[in-house]
């Protein structure tokens, strides 16, 4: 092999490169010292700044990415922590300080953590009191409940996260442990301002913000959108009906009280129209709950050791402790006084009688009196608290279905009653155990342990998630409302007949008053119910309709509401500013279809968008001419159901909105008990074991439908109108429920009975009743109100309505058309 070398290289140096060895001839020359090479290309190529020289005062060398300091990872020897041991601390920071319970399962699990990552320090270092307080957190923030259960796997995933963060026994929540321990899911849960400094962080820069740690980050209060001391400045923010929401009956969540845990549960079942039998039997079952677990936090129905010892060494003998007893230990148990906190029902025979979760057994009122005297009313179907005396029987051969023989649950004898009386009703700061709520949104309020105030039954946030900051913007708008705005205002309009043209000409009437008010004065929400037609128009041979068919009275109908269109329409400055909740009534479609304006079946959805097609267009062409598109709202027309709430400010203020002719009702069903006049036993009752007469009620209903007169010498005595108003506002309240009828009265749907409980109570209810007089009244905090029909009865060409302002009271207002 022939070797051709280079001119200009020897062979000899040539020859020494082949015999040099491979790793000798890779070897790189050596740089040069930093101080020999050429300054000027190394800055250049590394960094753009110029020089050091004073007059461009800049650093000689280049500045260095911001890396947070990682802490030293300090060892700790796990211990076994015994969960007696840390039981008070745990006690203190979830009963005490966030009113959770702790189960001993979770408790054994909280031990097990903390002695594993916290070692011998947990007390001394204060380790545990800052794991204990971030689990309180999260488990508040996950809506676990009151009652922490450590099989929950609610639980086990707030440890399995608070782990990945913990370093040396300690939460880290600065930079090195949001970029190393931080888990997607926590990572989630950042605000936009925290999300964008944690990810300048992983990329080596400095943050531009310090965030603190906040207590009530972990509280889910990110969601409301305000800080303690962000002021509303946007638009929308300023308007109050910005935070007005409709809640219709089929959104609202549904719950149901468990007795074990003593907390109310959601239900997660997909409820239905058509449910099996059980689910009728669940429905009485846990309004029975309701109602006694109310009872048994009222303090006519707490006993104590300590002040029972007290009072009976004392003269004093006027407090008395109530004790509820089943019907079921009634049995051997013959002439002793008992409580009964049951229902009202009518045996197959037609007789009297009261059920509970244990049984049943006859009723004999034709002694009782109710307490306080005429102030409710008391009708099959309702859960009532009768005090007298069991009676057995003194034959015991069957007697088939009289009622006494055991048959069906029902247990031998009869109970006498001598009084009855409505179940206490709960005021709504005690039931969310929150004080300072009947005030202004400037009042102080305090937690006073108990209660249900994490629990969110509109799904709008719950009381003690952000009711706080919902009453502090609250405050903030109606600062700026003394100032001349009255935004808070709420026109209800009770019942519209579209088909009886002076309706319209009353609503027009009304209209006019309020659309001559300035730019931002004018009303929040107008609120009108049915029956928009006098009678069910869609049934045959209904609503005047020639043909007598009822596809010619759903062409009749849906012209109404185009004339109700054309009214609306001469209002533009209202349709732009105000929000229309429309409710319906029994006479209204689709169900009058085949009900012909009987009651139906509760809670009925609203009025078919088939009809109010030409409402819509309206409210439509008139934000659309306002500029009102996008992300400015406009005003809108809400169709919603029977009953429906309005939620205001989140849990601040809650409005039920609820049409039925209620009293017409109860008067018809209503049970003759004892009166005033027959205490000295001349005048003879009515059904000698508490049964109804159907005559004796008619005769009822037709002598109080009448005013009457107070006597002369009594110059103080009440109206029988308000008189009426407070029976009827008492027996509603106390019995915390929509429609306390038996099902073949006023039927109800059996999976959607929670839109009916009115617990705890709502700040207003909206009441239409026009079988019942105009009011506007106040018990245990909840203002009741009723303003009718539109058109007042017997007086010609005159206009009644309600204005009501939220927060405060209702005024019920007259004008002539």
């Amino acid at each position: 092999m022939m070797i051709v070398s280079s001119p200009r290289k020897s062979p000899q140096k040539n020859q020494n490169q082949e015999n040099t060895s491979p790793e000798k001839r890779k070897r790189p020359k050596p740089p040069p010292a930093p101080f020999f090479g050429a300054r000027k290309n190394v800055a250049a190529a590394e960094n753009p700044i110029p020089s050091s020289s004073p007059a461009f005062a800049t650093p000689a060398h280049p500045l260095r990415p911001f890396q947070p300091p990682a802490p030293a990872k300090a060892a700790i020897l796990p211990i076994i922590l015994p969960p007696p041991t840390l039981r008070p601390l745990a006690f203190r920071t979830f009963t005490k300080k966030h009113n959770l319970t702790l189960t001993s399962s979770a408790l054994q699990e909280l031990a097990s953590f903390i002695g594993r990552h916290c070692g011998s320090g947990w007390r001394e270092e204060g380790l545990a009191e800052k794991v204990l307080e971030e689990v309180a957190r999260g488990w508040k923030n996950r809506n676990g409940g009151v009652i922490v259960d450590g099989a929950s796997p609610e639980l086990k995933d707030i440890l399995k996260n608070l782990e990945g963060n913990m370093s040396g026994g300690r939460i880290i929540t600065g930079g090195y442990g949001q970029r190393s321990g931080l888990s997607r899911q926590n990572s989630l849960m950042l605000e936009a301002s925290d999300e964008a400094d944690h990810s300048k962080t992983r990329l080596g820069l400095r943050p531009t913000s310090l965030a603190r740690e906040d207590s009530q980050a972990s509280f889910g209060m990110s969601g409301i959108g305000l800080g303690e001391d962000d002021e509303p400045d946007e638009e929308g923010v300023k308007d109050a009906r910005r935070w007005l929401k409709v809640i219709s009956a089929f959104e609202q969540p549904r719950f149901t009280y468990n007795v074990a845990k003593k907390h109310f549960e959601r239900v997660t079942i997909h409820p239905t129209l058509l449910p099996p039998p059980s689910h009728k039997t669940d429905s009485f079952r846990n309004r029975y709950h309701i109602i006694h677990q109310r009872l048994l936090r009222n303090e006519s129905f707490q006993t104590s050791a300590v002040t029972s010892f007290s009072r009976s060494s004392s003269n004093s003998s006027s407090f008395r402790s109530h004790k509820i007893t089943p019907i079921a230990n009634l049995l051997g148990r013959h002439g002793s006084t008992h409580l009964l906190l049951g229902m009202l029902i009518i045996l197959p025979t037609g007789l009297l009688a009261i059920s509970d979760l244990t049984g049943t057994i006859t009723l004999d009122l034709s002694h009782a009196v109710a307490i306080p005297h005429d102030s409710a009313w008391f009708t099959p179907g309702m859960i009532v608290l009768i005090d007298g005396i069991y009676e057995e029987e003194e034959e015991s051969v069957g007697k088939g279905l009289s009622g006494s023989s055991g048959v069906g649950g029902t247990i031998g004898g009869r109970f006498q009653g001598f009084f009855i009386g409505q179940p206490p009703c709960e005021k709504r700061r005690a039931t969310l155990g929150v004080s300072g709520l009947d005030g202004m949104a400037g009042d102080k309020e305090h937690t006073i342990g108990g209660g249900f105030g994490w629990i969110d039954f509109l799904g709008v946030g719950s009381e003690r998630a952000v009711g706080t900051k919902m009453r502090r913007l609250e405050q903030r708008l109606l600062r700026q409302q003394h100032t001349g705005q009255q935004r808070s205002r709420m026109v209800i309009l009770g019942e519209l007949n579209l088909d009886q043209p002076r309706s319209l000409q009353a609503l027009k009437k009304v209209l006019s008053l309020y659309a001559t008010d300035g730019e931002g004065e004018t009303p929040m929400s107008f609120i009108i119910t049915g029956n928009f037609t006098s009678c069910g128009v869609m049934a045959s041979h209904g609503g005047g309709a020639t043909t007598g068919t009822g596809g010619a009275g759903s062409i009749e109908y849906k012209e109404y509401f185009d004339a109700l269109a054309s009214t609306l329409a001469d209002f533009p400055s209202l349709l732009t500013t105000a929000t229309f909740v429309f409710v319906p009534g029994d006479n209204d479609g689709w169900v009058s279809a085949f009900g012909g304006g009987a009651a139906v079946p509760l809670p009925r959805k609203g009025v078919p968008g088939l009809f109010t097609s030409r409402v819509r267009r309206t409210f439509a062409n008139a934000n659309q001419e306002a500029g009102l598109t996008g992300k400015k709202k406009g005003g809108e027309a809400v169709w919603t159901s029977n009953p429906s709430r309005l939620s205001l400010f989140g849990p601040s203020h809650e409005v039920v909105v609820f049409r039925d002719d209620i009293s017409a009702r109860l008067r018809r069903a209503n049970v003759r008990l004892k009166g005033k006049e027959a205490e000295d036993g001349d005048v003879e009752m009515s059904g000698g074991a508490g049964t109804q007469d159907n005559g004796d009620a008619m005769e009822v209903d037709g002598d109080e439908a009448r005013p009457r007169e107070p006597p002369a010498a009594d110059s103080n005595a009440v109206p029988y109108d308000v008189l009426a108003a407070r029976k009827l506002v008492k027996t509603i309240l106390d019995q915390g429920y929509l429609a306390p009828f038996r099902q073949s009265i006023r039927p109800v749907h059996w999976d959607y009975t929670s839109p009916l409980y009115l617990y705890p109570l709502p700040t207003a209810v909206v009441l239409v009743d026009t079988t019942a007089p105009p009011f506007c009244v106040t018990y245990e905090g909840c203002h009741v109100m009723n303003p009718g029909s539109i058109l007042v009865s017997g007086k010609k060409g005159v206009a009644r309505w309600i204005e009501y302002e939220a927060g405060r009271v209702g005024k019920v207002r007259e004008c002539t058309f």
